[in-house]
This record gives C-alpha cells, sequence and structure tokens, in this order.
C-alpha cells in the first residue's frame, strides 16, 4: 500500500496517515493480521517526525483497527462482524451532516451526493471480497 501524506495540507498530518490506512483497510489493500511499518520506519519513509506517526498508530489503536504486538508490532485489526456503536454512528451523523452541508452549499443535489456515496460505499464492499 501507497501512503501520500501532503504536507501542505490543512489536515493535521497524523489525521491524513490514520486516514490512509483506514482507506487501505476498507479497500483490502491491508488485511487482518499484517504488519505495520515500525514507528521509526513509517516516520522515515515518509519524511515525518515520529511522533506524529506514533499519535497516528495510537490513535487506530484506540479505534480498534490496530492492536500491539511486542514481537510483531502494529497489528492491522478488522473489527468484523460488530454491530457500530453508538460513539460511531454518532461520530458518522456528524462527519455527514458537514459533508452535506459543503455539498448543498455547493449546489450538488440530493441525488447526486446520494449516488456519490453509494459509489464510494460500494467501492469498499468490492476491494475487501
Amino acid at each position: 500500500m501507497i501512503i501520500k501524506i501532503n504536507t501542505l495540507s490543512q489536515i493535521p498530518l497524523y489525521l491524513q496517515l490514520r486516514n490512509q490506512i483506514v482507506k487501505g483497510i476498507g479497500k483490502g489493500e491491508l488485511t487482518e493480521g499484517e504488519s505495520l511499518p515500525t514507528v521509526r520506519q513509517m516516520a522515515a519513509d515518509l519524511g515525518i517526525n515520529t511522533m506524529t506517526v506514533s499519535k497516528s498508530y495510537q490513535l487506530l489503536k484506540n479505534e480498534g483497527f490496530l492492536y500491539t504486538d511486542r514481537r510483531l508490532g502494529s497489528i492491522v485489526h478488522i473489527p468484523e462482524n460488530e454491530e457500530p456503536s453508538s460513539l460511531f454512528q454518532e461520530k458518522l451523523e456528524d462527519e455527514l451532516e458537514l459533508l452535506s452541508a459543503e455539498a448543498r452549499i455547493r449546489g450538488m443535489h440530493l441525488e447526486d451526493f446520494l449516488s456519490l456515496c453509494s459509489k464510494v460505499f460500494v467501492e469498499m464492499e468490492v476491494a475487501v471480497e
């Protein structure tokens, strides 16, 4: 999996890395049990600070996408067949509300917005299968 970080983006680097890893899991590019590079290696590969990578990995652990094995490092975990928690649903609703507001402000029609959401969601399903 190729991780792309935009150092000129307003999105914090740790969040960009977190998002890239989550997308990689969603698309099937990262699989259950796969080891991620060490914090130092990932930082060196991306040309960013080790604390930035550490913060991303910690966030992913807190969200249940990674766990740590002392021998193998940070391991991908795919929380399958779990009902989405109320906290996740709240987060999802909040993010969709923001995206919907931006889409409406920019003149996007409901049908186009829903079509785009459906397309992106289906692409994740196809990638995982």
